[in-house]
Parts: C-alpha cells; structure tokens; sequence
C-alpha cells in the first residue's frame, strides 16, 4: 500500500507538468475545433474495426476513408502538440530510425506519438492517429514522430509544417514511382524547406548534405556522419557495381575498377560520396559521427566526447542509422531546454520561443544526458519484418525487409548466410514498387557458397534467374508464397532461417506465420 500510494504523486505530476508544458508550448484551443470533430474519430474507428475484423484493407484503409470525409482531421489534429513532428524520410531506414527516435523521447520523458507499423502514406499516419484519438479529437501527446514516404512526405507538409525534420538517404528505389534518384531528391528537398525548427541531414550523402541551403531563414541544420575509415561500408548510390559485373570487366581487360578499389583509391579522410562543405569548403561537423561498429555495439562521437553502447539492433546499417536518431533526439531535447529557461525567466513567452531556440547557433551539449539517451538507445528492438526474428519448429526465422538495391546489399553484408537457410520473397505491388529492375543491381554472390533454399512470390522466377546469373545455386522455386513459407519455415529444425522479402510478401509471410507460432499483432491487419 504504502509503495501505491508513494507511486501516484509521481504519476500526477508526471501529467501536471505534461499538462503545463503542454499550455506554454502553446497548442490549439478546444474552442478551435469544428462541432463536427467528434464524429471522425468515431467513423474512423468503426471502419477500423470492421476492416481488421475481415481482414481487409490493411493500416491504411481507415484512414483512406477519413481523408474523403474530414480532409483537415490530420492537420487539426497535429497542430495540438506542444514539441510539433518530427518527420522521418529518405530511402533506406526510416522505420527502424522512426522507432528509435520515439523510444529515446519517451524514455527522456515525453509522451510520443507514431505510426509503427511502417504505412507512411499520409492516410496511414491518419490511420494510426485513430487509434489514438479519442471522441473529443485531442491527441495525448506531446511530440509526434512521423515516418513518411518521400513522395507523400511532400503532401503531408503541405498541410502540416514540420518542426524537426530527419533525411537519411537518397538511393533508387521504386523508380516506377520516383523516377530516378534526383527527382527523389527534390521531392526531400521540399521537406527540408518547409521545417520550421530544424533539419538533420546526413553528411555522407552529397544529394542529402545539399539540403542544408533550401532551409528556410531560422531553421537550424545539424548532420550525422561517418568516421572517414567506415565510409567504404555505406558506398554511395553511383559507386554500386556488381562483382559479377566486376569479374566480366577484369576478363576483358578493360582494367575497370570495383567499387571497394575505387574507395580505397581515395585520400585518406574523404568519403566514397561528396561530404558536405560547410560556408567556407570545409566538411561539415556533424553534431553524432559512428566511429566503430561492432557486434551489437558501437561507438559514437557526440558533440566531441567519445561514447560507448551496445543495441538489440543488427545491421551496420542500423548503426548509422542509430546516429541519425541520436543527432535528431538531441536537437528536440534542446528546445526542451530553451524552452523551459525561456519559460522561468519570461512565463506564458515559451511558445514563440521554442523554434528559435534551436538555430545553428543554439548549443545541444551538457543538459542533454548522454548516458540516458544511450540506454534508451540501447534498449530498442527492431521494427516488425526488419530484422524481427521469430520462433518456428525450433529454429530462429529472422525477417529482412528489402525493397531496392542498396538495402538488399546491406542487409545481404550484415547478416552472413553461413549455418542459416535462406528464402527470399519478391512481390511486385503498389507498396513494393512494380519495376523490378533494380534487382540486377543487387551483388548475391555472398549467397554461392551457401545457395537458397527457397525462392517465392509473384516475382520468383524473375529472382531465380537473377540469382542464376550472380551463380547462386537455388533449390525449390514457386508463387504459391503461402506454402513456400510453410515449407521453408518446417523444413531442418533447429537450423536459423534468413527470409529476405519485400514490403506486401513481407506482410503475407508474418501472417502465414502467425499460423504456426506467436507473432506480435504490428496492427497490419492481413
């Protein structure tokens, strides 16, 4: 009794300040709100229920429908949080990077609110907002943090201004939908100049860094970045060449280069991709550098101090992006800080203080604790279907999304096929993107030694005879992806299986899954 009763006013003051900052951040009135507000989230949830009890319509279909009837319930909504959003693109990472920043927040204090199942179509984040809501159509929150899709990242500014924006990376992908990779660019771009707080850039990559000039007067810039001797791993979207392709050159002596010899070819100190020069031609500092990547550690330099932690997340690839989540979290805490110091010396002025309070020239060092933002940070799992691992007959199925050439090479480097089985799943819908050229720009030559056990999806015979061509062994191809699965997953127990899928066959393999063994409800529906 007496630990109950010590624990609520912990509890009450946690919501008092929440409830105080909430008012000197500022935040739309209840006044402010149509009479008719109520009745979206009660739509909203209702056709949410329907279409997971049918198993219809996925996490984005509620929210489809409430953009048709109520097309300003997302702005109206976000406009409340007193911290605004914090908004995650680029082509590789942003699930896992969105997840990492959310969790750091929360465990720093804020309560955050996001779109984890990884929709980010701007219905999708409506879709997760539902879920949330309640009938008076004010979010509990104090930040949203955002993962959006570079193409409908750009509608979503268009009716909510971001206060904090993170670009990871610009590779080809979908290019069905984006062309190729600097209409990407500029579709990011856009993001960058409609932030209002400030934008995170990543150093190492020249489309991204550039960004740093479209930002709006006010609006801080900060990078995350790589120490010179980790910047071979993350080779740009230009140097990517495949060893096949490599082997051929070499035979007809044309004496060409591989990408790896091109790196090494460098200056020591450069990067494989234009780093970005500050004002003077200099490279730009980046607030969080990885400087060594280890298994399930690393090491980073933040604000110039060396740090040390370990992570739940496998991937080199993660780890990167763990320095991009790191950088993003510090540049919200340091409107925290401004804000509260502007909030005790003048009250009821932090409001308009908040976005100037973190300009390039606000400091983001000591009163943000290092060593709290990396226990949160090291406490983070991976997002479903991206490196998720899940018990079946006895053996470990661990699930890799991937979705364009640079992602499959990464996830092929970070996760060596040795004593596992391996599948791979191509499907070819909207969410995957229909062209599927982009997997002749994958290297599978990792997976000869071993071979694949399992090729599916409505695309596997296009994969099949990709694989042939790199000189990878498969043994059993079909489209029946359901049962390819079911026979992957049964077959050695005991041995750990890798399934390298895209987005839909991804979706479609946890299901079958869920048929066989427990697998976290990632609220997809189907």
């Amino acid at each position: 009794m007496g630990e109950e009763n010590g624990s609520q006013p912990r509890e009450t003051s946690r919501e008092t300040q929440r409830e105080e900052r909430r008012e000197a951040l500022g935040g739309q009135s209840d006044a402010a709100r149509p009479c008719t507000a109520f009745a979206t989230p009660l739509i909203g949830k209702a056709v949410r229920g329907a279409s997971r009890l049918l198993r219809h319509g996925g996490s984005a279909f509620p929210g489809k429908i409430v953009e048709q009837i109520d097309p300003g319930f997302l702005a109206r909504t976000l406009a409340d949080l007193p911290y605004g959003v914090v908004l995650v693109s680029g082509t590789n990472g942003k699930t896992t990077t969105t997840r990492m920043v959310a969790s750091m927040l929360e465990t720093l204090g804020l309560k955050v609110f996001t779109n984890p199942t990884g929709s980010n179509f701007t219905r999708g984040v409506v879709s997760a907002l539902l879920t949330e809501v309640p009938l008076s159509g004010r979010l509990d929150a104090d930040v949203a943090v955002l993962e959006l899709d570079e193409a409908y990242a750009v509608k979503f500014v268009q009716q909510v201004k971001p206060r904090f924006a993170l670009l990871l990376n610009v590779m080809r992908d979908q290019l069905d939908r984006f062309g190729e990779i600097d209409n990407t660019a500029r579709l990011l771009e856009r993001v960058a100049e409609a932030t209002t707080g400030t934008v995170v850039l990543n150093r190492e990559d020249p489309r991204i860094a550039r960004f740093a000039s479209a930002v709006p007067e006010g609006t801080g810039v900060r990078y995350f970045g790589l120490a010179p001797e980790l910047r071979r791993f993350f080779p740009s979207d230009d140097d990517m060449q495949t060893t096949v392709a490599e082997e051929a050159a070499s035979v007809a002596g044309n004496g060409r280069p591989s990408a790896n010899d091109r790196a090494q070819q460098k200056p020591a100190g450069t990067s494989v991709s234009a780093e970005a020069p500050d004002a003077d031609g200099r490279e730009a500092t980046a607030d969080v550098t990885l400087t060594r990547v280890g298994n399930r550690e690393a090491d980073f330099l933040i604000d110039g101090q060396a740090v040390h932690t370990a992570v739940k997340l496998e991937g080199v690839y993660n780890l990167f992006n763990a320095a991009a989540a790191l950088a993003t979290v510090r540049a919200v805490m340091a409107q925290d800080i401004a804000s509260a110091q502007v909030a005790e010396t003048v009250p009821g002025q932090a409001s308009h203080a908040s976005d100037a309070a973190i300009s390039d020239e606000s400091p983001v060092d000591s009163p943000v604790d290092h060593d709290r933002l990396l226990a949160a940070l090291a406490e983070v799992t991976p997002a479903f279907g991206r490196g998720e691992t899940i018990a079946v007959n006895g053996s470990d199925v661990q699930l890799l999304l991937v979705k364009n050439p640079m992602g499959f090479r990464l996830s092929l480097g970070s996760f060596p096929p040795d004593g596992h089985d391996t599948m791979i799943a191509i499907c070819d819908l909207y969410a995957d993107g229909r062209d599927m050229s982009w997997l002749w720009d994958v290297d599978f030559t990792s997976l000869r030694p071993t071979g694949v056990a399992m090729v599916s999806g409505t695309r596997a015979w296009d994969m099949a005879l990709r694989l042939e061509y790199d000189q990878v062994k498969v043994e059993q191809t079909g489209t029946d992806l359901e049962a390819a699965v079911r026979q992957f997953v049964t077959a050695r127990p005991g041995v750990p299986k890798h399934i390298y899928c895209t987005y839909t066959s991804m979706l479609r393999v946890r299901a079958e899954l869920a048929k066989l063994t427990t697998v976290a409800d990632a609220g997809v529906g189907r």
